[in-house]
């Protein structure tokens, strides 16, 4: 048998270089998804969209998403159906249009409570409002307004903090139930102006109302849209408005912030689609969603109920929710409350 010797002088083999068909492939494949992404974008939408509402048909929330879905059929030709899914903190809404496919055709109208308290007051909730959605817009904010019995003898915010101190543990205020944002915006009130007061609370916000119409509590944050025609009829004080600035649908009304730099209680919707939802898709409805927020109409039509118009990018959405899962996680922690799942 004969014997085949290296030569110990033999160069090193070269490195391989790339096949040049390989990368014109991946190269071809890259282009190929984003040809097909803005296709997609450019043909959406083709047939109706569905925006899933997580509270009662017939309030505040339901309004929000017929405006912003019949200025999607204006612009698009497309039927749009705003679907109400209450129960459960609308859990049950959420979680719908979580495991929904991510076509850009169901849509979720989310709010604060749904994105930011159902999660930190259970135990477990069926979808992660960071990671299960494509956050498209916040569409509006509304500041919570603080308001008053007559009889509490104050018409200022610190002239309610100055009695408080006063008397502690003698004031209440009222909710419309555990864990809800008047819940939460009067324990923040609390832990920021180091006063004491009893938290009573209601099965939702007509019964809270009508107990501090009727003098059953001291004081309630409660929306805008609520509260303000008792304020007008003299039934309620306006002390203060939750928002981190003056709203300008009463803008002689000083917010809290003013005397407590950071505070803010207010509820807001904004709009949010299936995660894995193309983002071509998403921008196409930020953009229209931006568009129909600039129009006189709608600005007016929103104010009238309370509402201030609230536009901004995607990430926007996104960094303003997880701000206020962190304020508000830290807030529920230190008062230490939760919900029965």
């Amino acid at each position: 048998m004969q014997a085949y010797r290296i030569s110990a002088n033999k160069p090193p083999a070269r490195p391989r270089r790339p096949r040049l068909a390989a990368t014109a492939r991946g190269v071809g494949m890259i282009a190929l998804f984003a040809l097909a992404s803005t296709c997609t974008a450019q043909s959406y939408p083709a047939k109706p969209i569905r925006i899933v509402n997580t509270v009662a048909a017939g309030g505040p929330a339901e309004l929000v998403a017929r405006l912003v879905g019949q200025k999607f059929t204006e612009a698009w030709g497309q039927q749009v159906v705003v679907d109400s899914r209450g129960g459960a903190a609308g859990i049950i809404g959420a979680e719908l249009v979580a495991r929904a496919a991510p076509d850009g055709y169901t849509l979720l109208l989310g709010s604060s409570a749904t994105m930011v308290f159902a999660s930190l007051l259970r135990r477990t909730t069926p979808y992660d409002s960071l990671r299960d959605f494509a956050h498209v817009s916040m569409v509006v904010t509304s500041p919570m307004l603080l308001v008053a019995h007559p009889s509490v003898a104050a018409r200022s915010l610190n002239e309610f903090v100055a009695l408080a101190k006063a008397k502690p543990g003698f004031y209440n205020f009222g909710s419309l139930g555990t864990g809800s944002t008047a819940h939460l915006g009067g324990e923040q009130l609390k832990m920021r102006a180091g006063i004491d007061l009893q938290h009573i609370a209601y099965k939702g916000g007509v019964p809270a109302v009508t107990a501090l119409v009727a003098g059953e509590v001291h004081v309630l944050f409660n929306s805008t849209a609520t509260a303000l025609p008792h304020v007008k009829t003299g039934r309620l004080t306006l002390l203060a408005t939750g928002g981190t600035k003056r709203s300008p649908v009463i803008p002689d009304t000083p917010a809290v912030a003013e005397s407590f730099p950071g505070f803010e209680v207010v509820t807001w919707y904004g709009i949010v689609a299936p995660a894995k939802t193309p983002r071509a898709i998403v921008l196409k409805l930020n953009a229209e969603i931006s568009r129909a927020l600039a129009s006189q109409d709608m600005i007016e039509r929103l104010v009238a109920q309370g509402h201030e118009p609230n536009p901004g990018t995607p990430e926007n959405m996104r960094d303003y929710m997880q701000r206020e899962l962190g304020k508000w996680g830290k807030i529920i922690k230190a008062i230490g409350i939760k919900v029965d799942d």
